[in-house]
């Protein structure tokens, strides 16, 4: 059913990381939200009515809610495939986040209305009226809502869509406050308990746990995560096939929306080598990252002397007694100054952020297993802090 709504709606559905397509994914998903939670809320909100269930009527607005969510959604995919502009040079495909922030708030205002309301029906239980047509419209809207969020869940992952992925986890909790009022519903044969209210607090505190994890996700995506870690290791695969790649250090990604990808990495060449071969191959390095992994990457030339024995010592040197001091610390642009009385030995360290030591504790460290040897060393260092 997925791949035929996206065959019949989607132009060019294969091409995603082109904006329009990626629009055309999410006026699809839009849509059937739209579509199937105003139903679901017309059922529920008859069946609820039936029943004199808060649960039921909650659950409908709930659905209510999601169809809201969807319009905000529509939306957000037209303003995130809006071409680069004056203003905003790197597009606007941030929107996304920004749409899933606004959906994230819609969840939590409903569950804290849902919660409300069932403290309510516990403190004043009302009798709820047991109905087959109405466990059937529950048990139709269940099955609606699971194929709703594995239908998102699907085209989320193959656009890399934050919102369709947050939508999706928000129909999966849909089944499980519609189960929810299922229960209460049952158990109203049985019991004069306010079950009603109970499992409608229980609802609530399912959506309220979903609409902060995914608060937490998109607050993160704004603020800037740490490149994919599969991405990382494939930007390091392809720069140590380059044959004029000596070492890459400094990769830095950020992230202007699904598919919007801008990075950096300097890399370490020869430095004797042949300046415009060189370039020639590094250029051809930076159109590689971008067919392959839809990188816009910048690569800066570090150059490196290979055939100095005495800094390549000197390199080694450091290089052991770092890890000595750390083994997650990592050093690069290794340069030696040699003089008459002394020899600065000058490079960059990088700490990871869980790193316990200060700067300069690693400092003191390191220039206290250098005294005593027969060269006097000082160490320039700047400190650095790993961004993947």
């Amino acid at each position: 059913m997925s791949n035929i709504l996206v065959k019949l709606f989607v132009k060019d559905y294969n091409n995603i990381e082109n904006a329009k397509v990626r629009e055309r994914y999410g006026t699809l998903s839009s849509m059937v939200g739209i579509v199937c939670n105003i139903v679901l809320f017309v059922a529920k909100f008859i069946m609820g009515t039936i029943a004199n269930s808060i649960s039921i009527i909650s659950d409908g607005f709930n659905n209510l809610s999601d169809c809201a969510s969807c319009v905000v959604t529509l939306f957000g995919y037209k303003m995130a495939a809006k071409p680069a502009d004056k203003d905003h040079p790197f597009g606007h495909g941030r929107f996304e986040y920004l749409t899933s922030l606004i959906i994230a708030m819609v969840i939590m205002l409903v569950g804290f209305e849902l919660f409300s309301d069932s403290i309510d029906k516990i403190i004043h239980p009302e009798e709820v009226t047991f109905s087959y047509m109405v466990l059937i419209t529950l048990v139709l809207s269940i099955a609606v809502k699971i194929w709703m969020s594995f239908f998102n869940r699907k085209l989320g992952k193959k656009i890399n869509s934050s919102i369709m992925l947050a939508t999706a986890k928000d129909s999966a909790n849909d089944v499980i406050a519609t189960t929810a009022t299922i229960v209460a519903l049952v158990a109203s044969i049985w019991t004069d308990a306010p079950i009603d209210g109970i499992m409608g607090i229980v609802v609530s505190l399912f959506i309220l746990i979903s609409g902060f994890g995914i608060i937490k996700e998109t607050v993160d995506e704004l603020l800037g995560q740490p490149a994919d870690e599969e991405l990382v290791a494939k930007i390091r695969e392809m720069v140590g096939e380059n044959p004029y790649a000596l070492g890459m250090h400094d990769l830095i990604i950020h992230s202007y929306g699904p598919g919007n990808l801008i990075g950096s990495v300097h890399i370490e060449v020869d430095g004797k080598g042949n300046i415009m071969e060189i370039h020639d191959v590094i250029d051809e390095l930076e159109r590689d990252i971008y067919e392959e992994l839809n990188i816009r990457m910048t690569i800066h030339m570090d150059p490196v002397e290979m055939d100095n024995e005495q800094l390549n010592v000197c390199k080694k040197m450091i290089y052991d007694i770092v890890k000595e001091v750390d083994t997650t610390l990592s050093i690069h642009d290794f340069r030696m100054v040699a003089g008459p009385s002394h020899t600065n030995l000058i490079f960059d360290l990088v700490m990871p952020h869980d790193c316990k030591l200060t700067d300069k504790e690693i400092k003191s460290k390191i220039n206290d297993k250098l005294q005593g040897r027969e060269t006097r060393y000082y160490t320039v260092i700047t400190f650095e802090r790993d961004f993947c």
